[in-house]
């Protein structure tokens, strides 16, 4: 993981022409706990892991509210995130001090951007180590932001950042064609399932998740813990009855298929063997 004298300082260029203290900080996203993030046309959907140290401490808070159109979904150092969503707010109420207007959220992310980019040119700052997921609805319509410690920015349809990240990805590319036109409770229902797919085994409860939603009039808010165990409790139920009917279709057709005479059974042996003489496999469909 040491590059020895080329990791010492963010200024200083490797010969193959990277930084690696940048690296390092987009590493420490990484090792964060999952976010998620979702957009529709008219709605925007965040979900977070909520991970604690011990069984004894509470978890830290990972979505925060930066004005009534505008939230953000952290992973990585959550200190860092604290400090970057207190300047989005600041950037806000002046914007809409001055203007008395929202502030446009490709604006605000191109700022962010920038603060983020000044500490990977001064010797005496590090980079910050976290990654924003920035949810947002302008008259542009609704926007979902990647904000990364580089100073790079990115605009996803559906994004999800951290540790264990992959397998929610992966769910969210099998659908993402399907979330320009969702609904808000599709999105959130999708946003669950992501989450869960991130947990790797674990159940999914309203106590190690959060979700946030901001839309067409509907200002950016998070769900309590009630209505978020009411939607899980739900999409589980109907996951239940989807599988029950399945199995009861497959009880009679197992027994349609059993071959009652013995001499039947030992005829359908040998046109088995025979398939595979033949160079194919009785399992070819």
């Amino acid at each position: 993981m040491f590059r020895n004298q080329y990791d010492t300082d963010v200024t200083t260029w490797s010969p193959a022409g990277r930084l690696f203290q940048v690296e390092y900080a987009m590493e420490a996203v990484k090792q964060g706990s999952a976010a998620i993030g979702l957009r529709s046309k008219t709605h925007v959907v965040l979900a977070c892991v909520n991970k604690a140290n011990s069984e004894l401490s509470s978890h830290q808070k990972k979505i925060f509210k930066v004005d009534n159109h505008i939230g953000v979904a952290i992973a990585g150092l959550t200190a860092d995130g604290r400090v970057l969503s207190r300047y989005m707010r600041s950037e806000c109420i002046n914007y809409n001090y001055t203007y008395e207007s929202p502030l446009p959220v490709g604006r605000l992310v191109v700022q962010l951007a920038d603060k983020a980019q000044v500490c990977t040119q001064r010797s005496w700052k590090r980079p910050y180590g976290v990654g924003l997921l920035v949810a947002g609805l302008d008259e542009s319509g609704a926007h979902l932001y990647y904000n990364c410690p580089s100073g790079n920015y990115f605009e996803y349809q559906a994004f999800a950042i951290g540790s264990r990240s992959q397998a929610a990805k992966t769910y969210l590319e099998r659908r993402f064609e399907n979330f320009v036109g969702s609904s808000r409770e599709d999105l959130i229902k999708d946003a669950l399932i992501a989450t869960r797919e991130s947990l790797q085994g674990e159940k999914l409860r309203s106590s190690v998740c959060t979700i946030a939603v901001v839309g067409v009039g509907e200002p950016f808010h998070i769900l309590d813990q009630e209505t978020v165990q009411q939607l899980i409790d739900t999409f589980e139920i109907v996951k239940e009855e989807e599988a029950a009917p399945a199995e009861e279709e497959a009880q009679p057709a197992a027994e349609q298929d059993a071959p009652t005479d013995p001499g039947a059974a030992a005829a359908d042996q040998g046109g088995g063997a025979a398939a595979v003489d033949q160079g194919g496999s009785p399992m070819d469909i």
